[in-house]
Formats: C-alpha cells, sequence, structure tokens
C-alpha cells in the first residue's frame, strides 16, 4: 500500500454534496480513485471519511460503523424531504402546548432497535429507481420500513419550536427521518433544520480538516490523514514476518498466530472470530483476512 493510499478525514461544509467534496479532494492530491463511506445531504456538515487510492477497496469495511449527530429539529411543521429543503405539508401550532418533560420522554422512548420508513427523498430504492428521483417527478415512492438502531439519543436544547439533540445511530439511518417521526410521536410533526455529523466509529470530527487542506494534511501526516492500518484502529492486527508476507502475497492462508486486539473499541466491534483482520509489516498494510478454521484468509491484497 502506497503513501497515496490511507483514509482522509474531512470536515463537509454546508452547501456540497458529498460529491463535491471527493471532486475536490481528487484534484488536491491528484489521485484518480477517491472515495466516501457515507453521503452527508447538501445542508448538513461534519465529519466524511474520504478513502484514498487502494482504500476505495475497503469500504465495506467502514459501511456498519455507527453515526454521531448534532441536530436540530423544528417542530409544527412537516416537509416533503423531512427537512428545510422541502415544500411544507402540514402545519400544526400543537406545539405551543408541549412541555420539557413531556419532549424528553418522546425522546428517550426511540432509543434502542426499532423500525424506520426512509425519507421519500432518500436513496433508497423503490420500483427499481432511487426513491429521491419518483419524488421529483411528483410520484410517491412505497418505501419499506427497516430495522435501525438508536444506540443513544438526548435533547441538549428546547427552545420551542426548535428541539437540539444529539443521537448515536446505526449506519442506514436517516437522522431527518427520525425528526419527523419524533415530531409525529409529540403530534404537531416536525422537520429537520441541521445537521452536524460529529462522529463515525472511533473517528471524530476535532481531527478533520477542511476539503482545501488535503495535500498539507498528507505531507504534514496530520491526525486527518490515516495511511494503512491507523485508518483502521478498530480491526484486529496480525504482525507479519518475510515468509508470511510472501504467503499472503500470494493469496495463501496463514496460521491465525497472535491476533493482536484492535487500538479502538467501536460499537458493536467485539472481536470475534467472524470478524477481518488487518495484516500488517513494518511498510504498512499487506491484507485484509478473514479467520476461519484456525487459519487466516487473505480477502484483500496490497501488496504485488
Amino acid at each position: 500500500m502506497t503513501t497515496e493510499a490511507g483514509l482522509l478525514l474531512v470536515d463537509k461544509p454546508a452547501g456540497a454534496t458529498s460529491h463535491d467534496i471527493v471532486l475536490r479532494i481528487r484534484r488536491k492530491l491528484g489521485v484518480r480513485r477517491i472515495g466516501h463511506t457515507g453521503t452527508l445531504d447538501p445542508f448538513a456538515t461534519g465529519l466524511l471519511l474520504s478513502l484514498v487510492g487502494s482504500f476505495t477497496r475497503l469500504s465495506d469495511l467502514y459501511h456498519g460503523l455507527p453515526k454521531s449527530y448534532d441536530a436540530t429539529m423544528a417542530l409544527g411543521r412537516e416537509t416533503d424531504t423531512d427537512d428545510l429543503t422541502g415544500k411544507t405539508v402540514s402545519e400544526d401550532a400543537g406545539w405551543r402546548e408541549l412541555d420539557a418533560a413531556a419532549i424528553r420522554a418522546s425522546f428517550a422512548a426511540r432509543e434502542g432497535v426499532g423500525r424506520q420508513v426512509p425519507s421519500a427523498y432518500s436513496a433508497r430504492r423503490a420500483s427499481g429507481e432511487r426513491a429521491y428521483a419518483l419524488a421529483r417527478r411528483g410520484e410517491r415512492p412505497e418505501l419499506e420500513a427497516r430495522e435501525v438502531t438508536i444506540h443513544e439519543i438526548a435533547v441538549t436544547d428546547i427552545d420551542l419550536p426548535r428541539v437540539r439533540f444529539r443521537a448515536s445511530v446505526s449506519t442506514g439511518t436517516y437522522v431527518r427521518a427520525l425528526a419527523r417521526d419524533l415530531g409525529r410521536d409529540l403530534g404537531p410533526g416536525a422537520h429537520l433544520t441541521a445537521l452536524r455529523r460529529t462522529a463515525i466509529g472511533p473517528f471524530g470530527v476535532g481531527e478533520a480538516i477542511s476539503p482545501g487542506a488535503a495535500a498539507e494534511a498528507v505531507v504534514a501526516a496530520s491526525p486527518a490523514w490515516r495511511p494503512g492500518a491507523a485508518a483502521l484502529p478498530w480491526v484486529r492486527r496480525r504482525e507479519l514476518n518475510d515468509g508470511e508476507r510472501d504467503e499472503i502475497r500470494y493469496g495463501r492462508s496463514i496460521e491465525r498466530g497472535d491476533v493482536l486486539p484492535p487500538t479502538e473499541r467501536a460499537r458493536g466491534s467485539g472481536g470475534s472470530p467472524g470478524e477481518p483482520v488487518a495484516l500488517c509489516a513494518p511498510d504498512g498494510l499487506v491484507a485484509i483476512a478473514e479467520e476461519r478454521d484456525g487459519r487466516l484468509h487473505p480477502k484483500k491484497v496490497f501488496v504485488a
């Protein structure tokens, strides 16, 4: 894996799409292969994990990491997009009758495993198309409820009709749909007015850089730039000797040996045998392996 491969922590500004950010980083780094691990809506800000070079092959490892947000919703109005960018579909002044205790209790009740119908303007597929494409044509996409987990949720400020909250959720959870559902729980409806992603798994926005500072971050070895195994702190790892490196290079399995625990835990990662193992050498990440029958089988190899 070369110095051009790794993970870049980016703080996305409002107004840009996640794809816009990828294009900016591609220009800054001069690396063709750039990807990201989770879209943020244009109005949203915060942490975007950008995969650089051959690290784009590892997007599946990041997919299941929980995401944390700071958000604001406004009670009394629902929109067709479930956020501030949409058209009003209903209004209700009943929010004036709500008290703080009822609001906090409604939020607390949402914690745990539940089911959520994605927003109509989402990337979920319905009738073979993206839901947002159908919605933009004036059609009503039929979306099935999906299981989601609200790991933590808490109200941080109430200034009616606005309620600020923080939440840590499983992948696939739409925070704007969560705001919509909370509004319906309380009665008058609601829509999301602000969203900032503060963390993805073990990565926090406090270490992220602006898209324009990508090249400087890589050159200066900033905490925002994570090459090799440093980009996988929640993944178990195994150090290879020269002979084992050669075996892995040719796609052969090796003995399990001394698999080390992750340097940081991510929610839901317990270090079980079914989880991946990063195979490392002094010069960086060699491969991602799967543990099976007491051996490590390479699944993705990064050395020729």
